[in-house]
């Protein structure tokens, strides 16, 4: 099954999209918005996977054409947004950059900050940013929703919480990061408003692209119209997504609406290129001793997208220019 949200009201409005995204119907019946059926998704799970089949047959009333860019975040804000650094390797690479020993622990015990939820960007909205020199970057990553999932859950039982997926493009102001974390306190000011993708889509949508808690498909990136990374999602994910769910609810419950990301996707294979600009340069630095790929200016455009096994996409596209903000 797939679901949107029209941009209208700050919750959006909820629509049920075809497997093919090109056709959309409300469901006022059954849930004005994403966060009201995750809230009783056991009873209107069932509901909106009837118009779904209804609306791929060409028999649901009331359909119209589906255009991303009429949709904000399947969820334009959400109660919990956290998100995880799965891809151990793309840790690593960051701190070889910098002459930083890897502590072992971070092959076990998985890395987690909880960003922003009350104000996520449009999938087809700008990225307005004040400044240039904060290193504005994209991080192109996969995400869950969850519905309520119970204090020291564990990874297996998390699992069973896992209700839909979708892209992320989690902004980063790399200039801004080393000031903060020398504070010892974690991100803020670093980690401005993150972007999903038009569409989530259950589980089941991906067949046997979804395994082992992982999703098994190329994420593939570009600016401003270049290829930059199609690193497998699939590939080199030491913490699948159960881990990360039972992670964050190691010491309190998570709520019905929760985002869990799972951090910059990247593989050990550097032919796949990458999923931001800071492991580009990372890689410029320990091959040449010095970054050449320039951060994000204004003007610049990013498109973030997962394609099937024939071609068609999955999730819709994150597509936005950098733009600079007037206060």
């Amino acid at each position: 099954m797939k679901l949107a949200s029209l941009n209208q009201g700050r919750d959006g409005v909820l629509i049920v999209v075809s497997r093919d995204l090109s056709r959309a119907v409300k469901v006022p019946q059954i849930a004005a918005t994403l966060q009201a059926a995750l809230d009783d998704w056991a009873s209107k799970r069932s509901q909106l996977e009837a118009v779904y089949q209804r609306l791929n047959d060409g028999l649901e009333q009331g359909a119209f054409a589906f255009d991303q860019a009429a949709c904000h975040s399947p969820l334009p804000r959400a109660f919990h947004w956290a998100d995880g650094s799965a891809y151990v390797n793309h840790v690593e690479l960051v701190r070889k950059a910098r002459g930083a020993e890897m502590p072992e622990s971070f092959w076990h015990d998985p890395l987690m900050y909880q960003g922003g939820a009350d104000s996520f960007i449009p999938p087809h909205s700008p990225i307005r940013l004040a400044d240039e020199a904060w290193g504005i970057d994209l991080e192109a990553e996969i995400a869950v929703i969850t519905d309520d999932v119970p204090m020291g859950a564990t990874a297996a039982e998390a699992g069973e919480h896992i209700r839909l997926l979708l892209l992320v493009n989690d902004v980063s102001l790399r200039n801004l990061i080393p000031g903060e974390l020398a504070k010892g306190f974690g991100f803020y000011q670093s980690k401005p408003s993150s972007s999903f993708s038009p569409v989530a889509v259950t589980p089941d949508e991906l067949g046997e692209a979804w395994k082992d808690g992982k999703v098994h498909r190329p994420l593939v990136s570009h600016i401003n119209g270049a290829l930059f990374g199609q690193p497998d999602a699939g590939v080199d994910m030491t913490f699948n997504f159960p881990t990360l769910v039972a992670q964050a609810a190691k010491t309190r419950p998570l709520g019905a609406g929760t985002i869990i990301g799972s951090g910059t996707v990247s593989n050990y294979d550097r032919s796949a290129g990458s999923s931001c600009l800071a492991e580009k340069r990372m890689l410029e630095i320990v091959e040449q001793g010095e970054a050449k790929t320039p951060f994000l200016k204004f003007g610049d455009r990013v498109r973030i997208e997962m394609f099937d096994a024939a071609g068609q996409s999955i999730f819709g596209a994150i597509d936005q220019a950098v733009e600079r903000y007037e206060h």
